[in-house]
């Protein structure tokens, strides 16, 4: 293949280890050793990930959590534009600023769906088991070049503004990727299994709204805890949904995944450990409450979540 997910994680490590230089050279951040460590680690693990050991990466990932349970982790000085500069710039592009954002979407469907299968001498463009990774990928790059072009602006800005947003992140920055194997952890651990023992001793074996209160309520708490609907369902799948709702009941399983992944979603809206979708943004718009986002979902995400218990209920009676 011409582009791979490797291809897309050795960009993102280049430009990690990049703003992980300037970091250690940061002279206004009193931690900048300890930051500039965690932010090099990070960038080896997306360099190296595939040809390093996994015991090796388990000890990385130990020093990262040591520096960043130790406050070894700050911002630093990033020389940002005042603010009579980004007005005369917005006033100069107008409209076109929003340019390189829009085009992150638009080209990753474009490339996802119409270029996953097109071969070039026999190599296929994309990787065939990812092409909407790397369609992503290669969006994000392009739109980085337009903006470049836009604003006249040389690679050196490019990597101290993604420096200036990665320490914005901070330490979430690698949540996503913890998560994704706390799902997999739980599952070699049998967790399903003892939801199942527990919810065969807890609700009556033929009570159809109880079988899908406690699934439901249970893929929102595990999503609450593991910040990942995806990594739940598994979990709640194996414990409840299959045993109870789909041998006990005739429950349609397309169904069942659908309106469970929505209930997953409401566990999304109401935890940090979705630090994507509610720390990060808090960070990147600098609020001072990180759990805003947070609290203003709430309550939407709970009546969602009752709503999606009383349809299950009836699509399945």
């Amino acid at each position: 293949m011409i582009f791979s997910v490797e291809f897309i994680y050795i960009i993102m490590g280049i430009i990690g280890l990049c703003c992980s230089f300037y970091t250690f050279m940061d002279k206004a951040n009193t931690h900048r050793i300890q930051s500039g460590l965690f932010y090099f680690i990070y960038a080896i693990t997306l360099l190296f990930g595939k040809v390093i050991p996994p015991f090796y990466i388990g000890v990385l990932v130990i020093i990262m959590v040591i520096i960043v349970g130790m406050g070894g982790l700050r911002k630093g000085e990033y020389g940002e534009a005042t603010e009579q500069e980004r007005e005369t710039s917005r006033k100069r592009l107008g409209n076109l600023l929003f340019l390189p954002a829009l085009l992150i979407p638009i080209l990753t469907v474009i490339g996802s769906k119409l270029l996953g299968g097109i071969k070039i001498n026999s190599m296929v463009l994309f990787d065939p088991e990812n092409p909407t990774l790397v369609a992503l990928g290669l969006a994000c790059i392009i739109a980085i070049i337009t903006a470049m072009a836009l604003t006249k602006s040389t690679p050196r800005t490019t990597i101290k503004e993604s420096r200036r947003l990665l320490e914005a992140i901070g330490w979430a920055v690698v949540l996503p990727q913890l998560l994704a194997t706390l799902g997999t952890i739980f599952n070699k651990a049998g967790v399903g299994e003892v939801v199942s023992d527990v919810v065969t001793k807890v609700i009556p074996e033929h009570s159809l709204f109880w079988g899908v209160f406690v699934f439901l309520i249970g893929m929102a708490l595990f999503t609450l805890v593991m910040g990942n609907a995806f990594a739940a369902f598994p979990v709640m799948a194996a414990g409840v949904a299959i045993p109870f709702l789909i041998n006990n009941f005739n429950a349609n399983p397309n169904q069942i995944a659908a309106i469970a992944m929505f209930a997953g979603y409401c566990g999304t809206l109401m935890t940090p450990m979705a630090a994507n979708f509610n720390i990060v943004p808090a960070a990147l718009l600098d609020l001072k409450d990180k759990n805003h986002v947070i609290r203003v979902q709430a309550p939407t995400a709970l009546i969602v979540l009752g709503f999606n218990i009383i349809l299950m209920y009836l699509l399945i009676r």
